[in-house]
């Protein structure tokens, strides 16, 4: 008999963080982040990270877990979530993954396998490729094999762009036929996954009132601190967005007021690919969270979803 698995997706800013808590206390729930950036320590205010008063008691994972300059990939986190889902069920009580990581999410929910090659020397050279000739000349690469990746892989994500282009040349086949051929996978567990959706133009709003909101709860200073402590720009961690910025403006190369603007704009373009992954998923329910009027009233919908709840 498959074990209950619920899932909670969605762009960034869209509300995931206060629905997964009220969910959990109903459910006796704990929660699993499926966030690339969360998982480190010191990066706080601008991954908008969720506070021990904002978990309410509920059990958090992949939390602060990893310093910025340590390894941190879809294998390790898949290992680690893995784990934790066990531990959960172990405790009778039910895991609830949440985050806009789509990537990270699928793996979980569809028990993707990876062979990683760690030691690969077609990395390392795409890596050189991408350090001397620029983000620009790796990712015309990529349109050129791989297109249907493109679309969906930021240029500056080095890490993800990287590693589409080494499985092509490496394997010969696309990475996005790669993915496709795992979302038909049928999930190993019984699985309630959700991705909050709300009107495009709320949803810009929302990001552009957290990004103030970050400026001044101390971004700026947040950011200081990890140079002070010798993170440097070329870490996987120090290039999510709200750090590259910064760390932009900190080095006189743009103004605050560009940085701010900067991070708005590619913020939303994350959020549009970040629904444009969750679209692709087969077996999702989507949520208007607009039509609800408050997060009582999403939280007792996904509950009576979930047979054993109703």
């Amino acid at each position: 008999m498959k074990k209950k698995l619920v899932i909670i997706g969605g762009a960034t800013a869209s509300g995931k963080t206060s629905i997964s808590i009220e969910l959990a206390k109903k459910i006796n729930g704990e929660i699993i982040s499926a966030d690339s950036m969360q998982v480190y320590k010191g990066m706080d205010i601008g991954t908008a990270k969720i506070t021990k008063g904002e978990m309410q008691g509920i059990n958090h994972f992949l939390i602060d877990e990893f310093e910025p300059d340590e390894d941190f990939n879809i294998v390790v986190f898949k290992n680690k979530a893995d784990k934790y889902i066990n531990e959960i069920y172990a405790r009778n009580h039910i895991p609830i993954v949440v985050g806009g990581t789509g990537f990270y999410i699928h793996a979980l929910a569809y028990d993707t396998e990876f062979n990683e090659e760690e030691s690969s020397e077609l990395r390392k050279e795409l890596e050189k490729e991408y350090d001397n000739l620029g983000a620009d000349y790796i990712y015309q690469r990529l349109v050129l094999l791989d297109e249907e990746s493109a679309k969906i892989i930021h240029k500056n994500n080095k890490k993800r762009l990287i590693r589409a282009l080494e499985y092509v040349l490496a394997t010969g086949e696309k990475i996005s036929t790669h993915n496709s051929k795992q979302r038909k996978k049928e999930s190993p567990y019984e699985l309630y996954f959700y991705v909050l959706n709300m009107d495009r133009e709320l949803l810009y709003k929302r990001i552009d009132l957290r990004v103030d909101k970050m400026i001044n709860a101390g971004i700026v200073e947040e950011v200081k601190k990890l140079l002070d402590k010798g993170y440097n720009k070329e870490l996987v961690s120090m290039q999510g967005l709200g750090y590259k910025e910064i760390i932009s403006y900190l080095n006189n190369e743009i103004s605050l007021e560009e940085a701010i603007y900067i991070l708005k704009r590619d913020t939303r373009h994350f959020a549009k690919r970040q629904l444009t992954w969750f679209r692709k998923e087969k077996d999702c329910r989507w949520i208007d969270v607009d039509k609800f009027s408050n997060v009582d009233e999403i939280v007792e919908f996904i509950k009576n979803d979930i047979s054993d709840f109703r």
